[in-house]
């Protein structure tokens, strides 16, 4: 009898159908019905990890307390279920052939000629039971990247069908995300795409136990009947997945459905008590019922893909629900904005942050923005490189280092107030280099932060190279800039603010990643009300 359940989620007929939400809202309705619940991720593309990846590729990259640098869906998970993720939840396919290669680089094969099966195989199956065996968890869930009858896909597609035969009856389960299409010349549902998708999965040895059927439109029950028959599942297992306003909503969806209690007889294990969603569902009412409206401008330079800054734009959806306040995410690419334009393009929002990102590209118009802020009073808020473009400006437009930059930026810059980490100046790899995952934080009693997270000491998430030059802090402290959090083992500045706005706060690490429904992040929370403020 094994003692950890698995579930695995796979997709066919298109891409984004949302696995990775299904995933988190059936872990988030077990965890609900008291099961301890975790949920992983297998990517099938060759980088070692998302890291090196443009945004505009992938979206953004997450990062874990361990500093793993990971796939956006660990964000879901970790919004959704209020657990951390660590290194073991992502893993990817150049991961596992680095791995294998490895191990028959130091003769750990014995002379045998490595291949696919088993080698490849075995390597996924152990990663995909790491969570299990620790003892941590009743069910993992294992969301399988890409479409069902891609070839990358095709050694994940094996292992499982490997493991749910290893694992026996009731341990291991399949759910298939598939898209049953509107066809509006017929006007009609069609399903064919969903029975092709069941089919190549057939084709591979697997069976689905449970189809989950992304719609626009709701499913007839000839419908139902009709997939189940074809598609070889109960009537019971076809589940529908109708768009909702907001990806919140969908573990109550799935709760109609029965998501769970199906998965749950298929695993044999007790319903346990109902779904206490008692705190999702507050969430959800704030969430749809704001009492204002505020607009902040999200300036960046990945602005075109909306999943360059997932976490952002969830904080804010987290943080307005907190205030009961409409947060309107208006984005605004830095490319295009300067001195002369910043007026016209800020001066209608209640609030200003300046987001995240790597090297020269749009930074000068960042520099602007925040100098905006500053001298009108809106309230900002700068993460990572938007806390060393507030930095720059200070230095430059108060203090009248006229060249100060960042050395990413200009490397003979004549002032350097942020530059590069002693220890990041030989480092020629760009994985997983960086100054990554969870790192202290000193805060000083009476400031801004201080107010904010109500304690002295916080630990939070980093992935940056380039660092507040010390050098240069008496000078910026002289003329005004508090540096309000350091970080007690290297003595480095993590946050800064300055005491004569109403809230302006810039961070080195990225808060965005540790917002969750039941833990919104407290700087996005407080940053909401003092826009509502401004706004008064």
């Amino acid at each position: 009898m094994n003692s950890t359940k698995y579930i695995f989620v796979t997709g066919g007929v298109t891409s984004s159908l949302g696995k990775g939400i299904i995933a988190a809202s059936l872990a988030k309705l077990l965890q609900a019905r008291g099961y301890r619940t975790t949920i992983q991720k297998f990517d099938p593309y060759i980088n070692v990890d998302p890291g090196t990846l443009n945004p505009y590729e992938h979206g953004e990259c997450f990062v874990t307390d361990d500093g793993a640098e990971t796939d956006l869906d660990l964000g879901h998970y970790e919004r959704f279920l209020n657990v951390p993720t660590s290194q073991a939840n992502n893993v990817t396919t150049g991961r596992v052939y680095l791995s294998v290669i490895e191990k028959e680089r130091r003769g750990e094969f014995l002379g045998k000629t490595v291949q696919v099966v088993p080698h490849i195989t075995n390597e996924i199956k152990e990663r995909m039971q790491l969570l299990g065996k620790s003892g941590d968890f009743d069910i993992v869930i294992t969301e399988i990247g890409g479409t069902v009858g891609d070839i990358e896909s095709l050694p994940y597609i094996e292992s499982v069908r490997q493991l749910v035969w290893e694992l026996g009856e009731n341990n291991g389960i399949v759910i298939h995300l598939t898209l049953v299409p509107y066809l509006s010349a017929a006007g009609e549902l069609k399903t064919k795409p969903t029975q092709h998708s069941v089919k190549t999965l057939m084709e591979s040895g697997i069976k689905a136990d449970i189809l989950v059927c992304r719609t626009e439109h709701e499913l007839s029950d000839d419908l139902r009947q009709k997939l189940a028959l074809f598609c070889n599942v109960k009537r019971e297992a076809v589940i529908q997945s109708i768009d909702a306003s907001t990806i919140y909503e969908v573990p109550n969806l799935m709760l109609q459905e029965g998501l769970d209690v199906v998965a749950l007889k298929k695993l044999n294990l007790p319903k346990k008590a109902s779904p206490d969603l008692k705190n999702w569902n507050t969430f959800l009412h704030r969430l749809k019922n704001p009492k204002q409206t505020v607009n902040v401008g999200l300036v960046g330079k990945y602005v075109e893909l909306q999943d360059s800054y997932k976490s952002i734009l969830e904080a804010f959806i987290h943080a307005g629900a907190a205030n009961q306040t409409k947060v309107n995410v208006i984005s605004i690419h830095s490319e295009y904005l300067d001195a002369n334009s910043a007026e016209e393009q800020l001066k209608d929002l209640d609030g200003i942050l300046v987001a995240p990102g790597f090297g020269g590209r749009g930074i000068e118009g960042k520099i602007d923005t925040v100098r905006y802020a500053r001298e009108n009073n809106i309230p900002f808020f700068g993460i990572c490189l938007g806390m060393q473009m507030a930095v720059i400006e200070y230095a430059r437009n108060v203090v009248k280092l006229r060249d100060a930059n960042s050395t990413e930026m200009n490397e003979k810059t004549k002032f350097p107030v942020i530059s590069i980490m002693e220890d990041q100046k030989n480092v020629t790899d760009k994985g997983g280099t960086m100054r990554l995952g969870a790192w202290k934080c000193d805060i000083a009693e009476g400031t801004l932060a201080h107010a904010i997270y109500g304690k002295t000491q916080i630990q939070e998430r980093h992935r940056h190279r380039y660092e507040f030059n010390n050098e240069y802090r008496k000078q910026l402290e002289d003329a005004g800039l508090t540096a309000s959090g350091v970080n007690p083992d290297t003595g480095l500045v993590e946050i800064i603010e300055l005491k004569n706005h109403p809230f302006f706060i810039g961070v080195q690490y990225h808060p965005e990643y540790k917002s969750t429904v039941a833990n919104p992040h407290p700087i996005f929370v407080s940053f909401v009300a003092a826009m509502v403020k401004h706004k008064k």
